[in-house]
Parts: structure tokens; C-alpha cells; sequence
């Protein structure tokens, strides 16, 4: 068991985002997260009524801070986190690769759809890249490849920088009606490319691109502030890419458990809907948008490097 100096040291470092039980003798779990801030404080009043007794410290950061911090730890000693809360299969499988994650069957395994689940980690959510596009356009694109013969400039996330756009690269390069070609394809169109997909949707809303791949969720808060542009869901399905969670091995298994069993319950589940991401369970009231389309993950991640070489050739970086 871990001593109480890293306890009192991990609540100087969290400091906000703590939920703590009224008992205050029982054992803390510690979230490493890059989740958004609001789907975690919805599901953290959500656990705060449904486990009170249960104290939760929470780190939550960009996907590179905690992957740094994870780096950290386990080069100082060891991880210490109980549960893992990320926002992409990428940024979880390789603390898969290296043992740490512990196997098992959360209570709501059965709705956790196949394609968003492992034997250690599990979806929670999921985050469709969709099209963005100016409402200025007399023909908006109805489909991925519109993208490519567009009357205009489209902006593309850099797969390098944010996970959810490495999914996008490991579908178009995988799928066989796409392929690199795709990629070159919008090359050819003058397609430019920005660091994440907030950019896309803010670059399209200020006329400096035309349409883009970005985030439903991003383009829906975007259309909900009456910025000039429109979502639009690729009438042969948007990508798919799951939020994945996972309890640590050698921690805090029992509050951990507890923790990931709250999140896929049908309350938590409700919760993340609220905040505006579709909930992985079925049962949960979301709005049916259209076709979906899923990453092969494991094999996305083996060939990583060669994926992202192929398209730093195409748009450099």
C-alpha cells in the first residue's frame, strides 16, 4: 500500500477536483485523466451521491501532461494512479503493452459495445470526427470525400499532436476505399493543416477555411453559439474513436473497481450525455446521427510510426 506522504502530496499537487467521502477514513482513488473538465465534475457529483464513502484525487491534464507525469512516476519509483481515464485507444495501449493494467470484467461489461472494449480497458464515451463546414458555402460537403474537390480551403487536426486525429489517420489510411491516396488527395486540394481539431472549428468559423475534420462535440457548442457553420455528419459514417478506462495494477484495486463500475452505470452514463458526448451505452437517451465508423485500433497502433511517416510526407511536420 502506498504511504500517506504521497497522499498528502498528491492533494497539494490536484489541489481542486477532489471529491472526498464524509467518513474520511477510507482508502483514496487517484485519477489520472485527460477527460473534459465538465464531463468529469458531472460524473464526480453523480459517484459523490451513489458512493459516498468513496474519496476520489484527481489529476487531470492534457493527454501529453499526463503522459508525461505517468513517465515520470514510473521512472521514480512507480505509477501512482489507480484508474485511468483517457480520451483515445492510442493513449492507453501502451501502459496495455507494459503490464500495468489489470484484467478484468467491470459490472456493465455487456454494454460496453465489442469494438469499444479490450480485456483492461473500456469505453466510456465516444467522440465522432465529423465535417465542419462555412454556412457560407452553396454546396456544403455531405461526405468525406467532398473534402478533397471542395471550392475552398479544409483544415485537418495534426495526427502528431492530438490522438483523436491519429484515429482519423489510422481510418483513412486503413479503410480501402481511402488509403494514403486520401490524404494526398486533400494535399492536392490545398488543405492545410492546424494543431487540433478546436482549431478547425474556429478557423472555419472566422472564414479562413471553408470546412474541415474536427469533433461533434466541438462543432455542436460551436453551432449552439451561433457561430456562421454547420455540422455535418459523413453520410458514410463518422469515425468512432472511444474514451477508454482502466484500473492500475498494484493500487487501490477495490475503489479503483468501484470507480469504473460507477462510470459505465447508467447514471454516469447520463451524466456524460449531459455534457454533450455520446454515452457508450445504448440504453442512455442520444440522438441517432448517422453511420459510425470504428478504428482498428490495435493495428493503428502497431504501425503508428509508419502511419505518421506517410503522412508527414504528404503534409510535412
Amino acid at each position: 500500500m502506498r504511504g500517506a506522504a504521497l497522499v498528502v502530496t498528491m492533494v497539494a499537487f490536484v489541489g481542486s477536483g477532489c471529491v472526498s467521502g464524509n467518513g474520511g477514513t477510507e482508502e483514496t482513488v487517484r485519477i489520472y485523466s485527460s477527460v473534459t473538465q465538465d464531463t468529469i465534475d458531472a460524473v464526480l457529483a453523480g459517484l459523490q451521491e451513489a458512493n459516498p464513502d468513496l474519496t476520489v484525487e484527481l489529476f487531470r491534464a492534457a493527454t501529453g501532461e499526463v503522459a508525461a507525469r505517468i513517465a515520470a512516476e514510473q521512472r521514480e519509483g512507480g505509477l501512482q494512479a489507480d484508474v485511468l481515464w483517457l480520451t483515445d485507444p492510442l493513449s492507453i495501449q501502451q501502459y496495455d503493452r507494459d503490464g500495468i493494467l489489470v484484467e478484468w470484467a467491470p459490472d456493465g461489461i455487456d454494454n460496453v459495445p465489442p469494438e469499444y472494449r479490450t480485456t483492461t480497458f473500456f469505453g466510456t464515451r465516444i467522440l465522432n470526427l465529423v465535417i465542419v463546414a462555412s454556412s457560407e458555402l452553396a454546396v456544403p460537403p455531405a461526405d468525406w470525400d467532398d473534402l478533397t474537390t471542395i471550392d475552398g480551403v479544409v483544415a485537418i487536426p495534426d495526427p502528431a499532436f492530438a490522438g483523436s486525429a491519429f484515429g482519423a489517420l489510422g481510418f483513412f489510411a486503413m479503410a480501402p476505399e481511402f488509403g494514403m491516396k486520401y490524404y494526398s488527395d486533400l494535399r492536392e486540394n490545398d488543405a492545410v493543416q492546424v494543431s487540433a481539431p478546436g482549431d478547425v472549428v474556429t478557423g472555419v468559423a472566422e472564414g479562413l477555411y471553408a470546412a474541415g475534420i474536427t469533433l461533434d462535440r466541438t462543432a455542436q457548442d460551436a453551432v449552439d453559439a451561433g457561430s456562421p457553420l454547420t455540422m455535418v455528419w459523413p453520410a458514410s459514417g463518422a469515425i468512432a474513436i472511444y474514451s477508454p478506462i482502466a484500473v492500475v495494477d498494484g493500487g487501490n484495486e477495490e475503489g479503483a473497481r468501484t470507480f469504473v463500475d460507477f462510470v459505465l452505470s447508467a447514471q454516469a452514463q447520463s451524466a456524460i450525455a449531459s455534457t454533450g458526448w455520446q454515452p457508450i451505452r445504448g440504453d442512455v437517451g442520444w440522438p441517432d446521427r448517422g453511420l459510425q465508423r470504428t478504428v482498428p485500433w490495435e493495428e493503428a497502433f502497431d504501425r503508428q510510426d509508419e502511419l505518421l511517416d506517410g503522412y508527414g510526407a504528404i503534409f510535412g511536420g
